[in-house]
């Protein structure tokens, strides 16, 4: 198989994951959909270090912009440390935290009663109405789990994130500008970003008041939420995003994870448009 064949199939069984809790029938159209062609995903990525035996050194320092920033520039996955099954792991291979976000937190994520019930309701229903599973937007945290590919696009204003999952962007605005006052909520919200010393600090205000799970078991964010993230390169290969979620409607307390992403070389992001596996089933979107 090739790579945009194995790809493209990758994204429409994750997302067949959920639709097969809504529908068996649905999930066997994802399953039998015709694949996806793509150009350039055996392409070299630019500017890779090489070790002597030319493979890439992805331990390599991080790059940095003309002005000395450091560059997160680049396409990056989650981290795939879900456990494989003993006939060996599937090429849709998750993160622990795309499934449960507070997985590693001792007690996981501190509720507030009412979210607990909800979250305990939802993981009853097998996660059955999850946005993304009727092709809603999964907001920021989601995506930074989510089993594909995002593309970082920096510049000394502006960091653009375009994602494969809901062929979409989000943009981090780096030109000192406030956070809007009263906005209109939406499912990303709206961030604002700056330079700790080599981390970027992101501060996100204004989400929808529903809708928003920030992981499969259904874990919820209100519009009281703010979202600070901290972009940490270490190396070529490798990026940490601490992110830390207050929002006192639904949690007793602020939390904190980090989710480590990986670069992706020598590739790049196919179009996932969730809807075009809804042919048959209008119905459901709006329900």
């Amino acid at each position: 198989m090739t790579k945009a064949a194995t790809r493209s199939a990758t994204l429409r069984r994750i997302h067949a994951i959920g639709l097969a809790l809504i529908s068996a029938s649905l999930a066997a159209i994802l399953l039998s959909s015709e694949t996806l062609t793509a150009q350039w995903l055996d392409y070299p990525t630019p500017g890779v270090p090489r070790l002597a035996d030319g493979s890439p050194n992805l331990t390599a320092p991080a790059p940095r912009t003309a002005d000395g920033m450091p560059d997160l520039s680049g396409i990056w996955r989650p981290e795939r440390n879900q456990k494989c099954p003993p006939d060996g792991c599937p090429d849709n291979q998750m993160s622990e935290q795309f499934l449960d976000l507070g997985w590693g937190l001792p007690g996981g994520l501190p509720y507030q009663p009412w979210a607990a019930a909800l979250v305990k309701a939802r993981t009853d229903q097998s996660g059955k109405d999850d946005p993304t599973s009727q092709c809603f937007p999964g907001g920021i945290v989601r995506l930074h789990t989510y089993p594909s590919f995002s593309k970082f696009l920096q510049t000394a204003n502006l960091l653009v994130i375009l994602t494969e999952r809901e062929v979409t962007y989000r943009q981090i605005f780096l030109d000192g500008r406030p956070l809007p006052t009263s906005p209109l909520p939406t499912w990303k919200g709206y961030s604002v970003g700056r330079w700790d010393k080599d981390a970027l600090v992101v501060t996100s205000r204004g989400f929808r008041g529903e809708g928003i799970w920030l992981d499969r078991k259904g874990s919820p964010l209100t519009e009281a939420a703010t979202i600070t993230e901290r972009f940490t390169r270490l190396n070529i290969g490798r990026m940490d995003i601490e992110v830390t979620v207050d929002d006192p409607k639904a949690y007793r307390a602020p939390f904190t994870v980090t989710l480590r992403q990986f670069l992706a070389l020598d590739t790049e992001l196919l179009d996932f448009v969730c809807l075009e596996n809804h042919a048959d089933a209008a119905g459901l979107l709006m329900q």
